[in-house]
C-alpha cells in the first residue's frame, strides 16, 4: 500500500495535532471533486490517484463482472483499465464524467479479456429460481448467489444494464454514456431484462440490489495495491508523489 501522508516532525508540533493534521489531510483527499484529483494524479500525487480508485473501485468491478463469470476475471479487468487510465490520463477530457471515462475503459477491458479467454464467457442455461424469499443467516448468503446466478443467466447485453441501473444505482443517462449507447436502449434492454427474469427474483432484487457482485475490502485493496505496483514498475518516477 502505499505510504501513510508525511507530517512534520518538527518539536513544536505535538504528536496528537501531527496525527490530525494526517487523517485531515486524508479526508480532504476523499471529499476532492473527480477533476481536481485527476489534476494531482497529473502532477505525480499518486494518492490522488488511490482516491479515485477507491471511489470507483465497486462499480468497475460490477460493470466487468457483468460481462465476466469469474470474480478474478473481473479484477483483472478492473486493474487493466485503472492502468491504462493512469498512463493516458493526459488524454482524459473533462467534457464528459471521469467515471463514465473510468467505467468505459473497464467495460472494454472486460469485453478484452473475454475474447482472449473464452472460459470466461457466460451465458448459463436459465435455472429455476422460484420460491426465492427473504432469508438470514446462511440462507441469504444462498439467496444472494441465487440472484446472482440468475443475472448470470442473462444475455450481457441486458445484464450489463440490469446491473448499473438496478445494482449500482446510476441513472439511465449514466448508464448510456458508460456504455455508448442511447438512453432509449438502456430503458428497452432493463425492461427486458427484468422480464426474462422471474416476478420473485425481479421483486428480491429492486428489494435488496446493493450486495450484488460486491467487491470486498481485501479485493478492493488488492486492486489498488497491484496497480501501483504495475505502474511503478513502468515508470518508477510516478513513486514521487507517495
Amino acid at each position: 500500500m502505499l505510504e501513510q501522508t508525511r507530517v512534520s516532525h518538527s518539536s513544536d508540533a505535538p504528536n496528537g495535532l501531527q496525527a490530525k493534521r494526517a487523517v485531515d489531510s486524508v479526508s480532504n483527499r476523499i471529499d476532492l471533486p473527480d477533476l481536481l484529483l485527476v489534476e494531482r494524479t497529473r502532477g505525480r500525487d499518486t494518492r490522488a490517484f488511490e482516491t479515485l480508485m477507491r471511489r470507483y473501485n465497486r462499480r468497475l468491478y460490477r460493470i466487468a463482472r457483468s460481462i465476466l463469470s469469474s470474480d478474478d476475471a473481473a479484477e483483472e479487468a478492473v486493474r487493466a483499465a485503472y492502468f491504462r487510465a493512469f498512463a493516458n490520463l493526459d488524454r482524459y477530457e473533462p467534457a464528459g464524467k471521469f467515471g463514465a471515462w473510468l467505467a468505459r475503459l473497464a467495460f472494454n477491458e472486460a469485453l478484452a479479456l473475454r475474447r482472449h479467454s473464452p472460459g470466461t464467457q457466460l451465458g448459463a442455461p436459465q435455472q429455476n429460481f422460484a420460491g426465492l424469499t427473504p432469508a438470514n443467516g446462511a440462507d441469504t448468503v444462498a439467496s444472494k448467489q441465487q440472484l446472482e446466478d440468475a443475472i448470470d443467466a442473462l444475455p450481457e447485453v441486458f445484464r450489463t444494464v440490469l446491473v448499473l441501473r438496478v445494482v449500482e444505482d446510476l441513472s439511465g443517462v449514466e448508464v448510456a454514456v458508460c456504455l455508448g449507447l442511447n438512453e432509449t436502449t438502456v430503458r428497452t434492454r432493463l425492461y427486458r431484462a427484468q422480464q426474462r427474469l422471474k416476478v420473485d427474483v425481479a421483486r428480491r432484487l429492486r428489494a435488496e440490489p446493493f450486495n450484488i457482485f460486491e467487491l470486498t475490502p481485501e479485493r478492493c485493496d488488492r486492486i489498488v495495491t497491484q496497480v501501483f505496483a504495475k505502474v511503478h514498475a513502468v515508470n518508477p518516477v510516478a513513486s514521487e508523489g507517495r
